[in-house]
């Protein structure tokens, strides 16, 4: 298959790229620039963005091959700053900063074709272009007056400083599919299948006759994770579902569930150590370093009583760039307790076959494997469970409180006909409690805060509009059924600036 080489230089939407151009049906790969190197099937070449300054002491070059290759090469923000250098421009240092949404007024070009003459798009950039290259032209200009996009006057090399990528710029996805099925001439004869036999291909070759633990959670990343180590394998795939005391009431029967679908399944309760390491602890950071760890723990006392030297995961990519895991230069947002949460040393070595995949693809490709939709349907779940659901301490109390809440609110959008017009609806217990009136009585209750969004791949999210009535319904049932919780509230932030968990 014809390939795009995406260059990765940290950007938080590097893997969003990769998946744009693989919707667009192209094989994508993604490296880093100390690593990249093309084959003799690379069509294409896309520099990333990425959180440096090309002024940084530190900037991440190009490799030294590129500018003397004859690919088409598409480079985005940082990446754009660096060929601008390369080939004889400047690049000013940050005076004005454009972030967010921004208009640009397109200039004539083909990869513009068809498209409106003003169109917004997605900026995160300080430093910003003074001089294009010679044989280069401007073909889209910023509201601000800042160079926007140029183009090689041979039309092999395009560069822009917004994010094509993201789904906030209006139009990214048509120009992509320009330079990689017309600037690149990249065949379109990839699909969503191909990665799940290049998947078990890839792992029955390197595992060899090796044993592998598989850690079972009942979502849909491990499970689609499980079921490609199964079938590369076999027998030497041994699932384990650790009860962390964390759980939701809809994870309970998760294994019964699992051992239907043919997979070796041994349940572990280690509820007590889990929620014993947590008492007193209230930053997030060290609840999933403590979680991470005792996972570990868990594994590898199974691990070794198994005879298995590998742990599977179902990390997914929005669990790795937002631990900073994707690169040296990615800039970390919060660790999750399958990548930035694990200790240091560990006797176990990591098997993650949907490392480069997002929530989406994940879900398509569980598809194609014959898992079933009951599963497939089931919202994100974070790996430290109610944990970084619960602010402040994790107490007993505290998680039978926040099961109960959550409960209530999946089991009422099922029954409503809402859940699977979400991408994720969860719970979140306060530290604080207000004042109320139960039964003629003045007392003090805890708040939860009611959550949901929409999302494609969990990188950006919008709050969900939940009707009034249904909004309305949850609370009363809530208020009604739980005694401890006294006041409910609706969050409505999107992601950026929030994160869609509060930890």
């Amino acid at each position: 298959m014809d390939e795009i080489l995406v260059i990765d230089y940290g950007s938080q939407y590097t893997q969003l790229l990769a998946r744009k151009i693989r919707e667009i049906g192209v094989y994508s790969r993604v490296d880093i620039p100390q690593k990249a190197y093309p084959t003799n099937k690379t069509v294409g070449i896309i520099l990333s963005g990425g959180p440096q300054s090309v002024y940084s002491p530190d900037a991440i070059d190009m490799p030294i091959w590129l500018l003397s290759s004859k690919i088409p090469i598409l480079g985005i923000c940082y990446g754009m700053q660096l060929l601008i250098q390369k080939f004889g421009g400047k690049v000013l240092r940050g005076n004005v900063f454009e972030y967010g949404m921004t208009k640009v007024n397109l200039l004539e070009d083909p990869i513009f074709s068809g498209l409106p003459k003003t169109v917004k798009v997605w900026m995160s950039h300080g430093d910003s272009v003074e001089k294009i290259p010679k044989n280069f032209s401007e073909i889209a200009k910023s509201e601000a007056g800042i160079t926007a996009a140029i183009r090689s006057n041979n039309e092999k090399i395009y560069a822009f400083q917004f994010h094509p990528e993201v789904f906030h710029t209006e139009h990214g996805t048509e120009m992509i599919r320009y330079f990689v099925t017309q600037v690149c001439k990249a065949k379109q004869n990839w699909k969503m299948g191909d990665y799940a036999d290049l998947a078990v291909k890839k792992v029955r070759k390197s595992l060899g006759n090796s044993k592998v633990i598989g850690a079972i959670s009942g979502g849909v990343d491990s499970a689609v994770a499980a079921t490609i180590i199964a079938r590369a394998i076999g027998e030497n795939l041994q699932c384990v579902f650790i009860d962390n005391g964390l759980l939701r009431k809809e994870d309970e029967a998760v294994p019964e569930k699992l051992q239907m679908l043919g997979m070796k399944i041994k349940r572990i309760d280690a509820s007590e150590i889990f929620l014993e390491r947590l008492k007193g602890v209230t930053d997030p950071e060290q609840k999933r370093k403590i979680i991470g760890k005792t996972f570990i723990e868990v594994f590898e006392k199974e691990a070794k009583l198994f005879g298995a030297e590998y742990l599977l995961q179902g990390t997914i990519y929005s669990d790795v760039i937002e631990s900073a895991a994707a690169s040296t230069t990615s800039a970390k947002i919060k660790s999750h307790h399958n990548v930035g949460g694990l200790p240091e040393k560990m006797n176990l070595k990591l098997v993650e076959p949907l490392r480069e995949l997002f929530k989406d693809e994940v879900r398509n490709l569980g598809k194609l494997l014959g898992l079933p939709q009951e599963l497939l349907d089931r919202h994100p779940f974070p790996g430290p469970g109610l944990a970084v659901r619960i602010i402040g301490e994790v107490t007993k109390e505290r998680v039978d409180i926040l099961k109960r809440v959550d409960d209530v609110y999946i089991q009422t959008l099922k029954k409503v006909g809402e859940y699977l017009k979400i991408w994720q609806a969860f719970s979140v217990l306060l530290p604080i409690k207000s004042v109320g009136v139960k039964g003629d009585e003045r007392f003090y209750g805890y708040v939860v805060a009611l959550r949901a969004v929409n999302s494609s791949e969990g990188m950006t999210a919008s709050w969900y509009p939940m009707p009034h009535d249904i909004l309305r319904e949850i609370s009363s049932k809530i208020t009604d059924q739980i005694p401890e919780i006294g006041r409910v509230v609706y969050d409505v932030s999107d992601k950026p600036p929030a994160t869609i968990e509060w930890e």
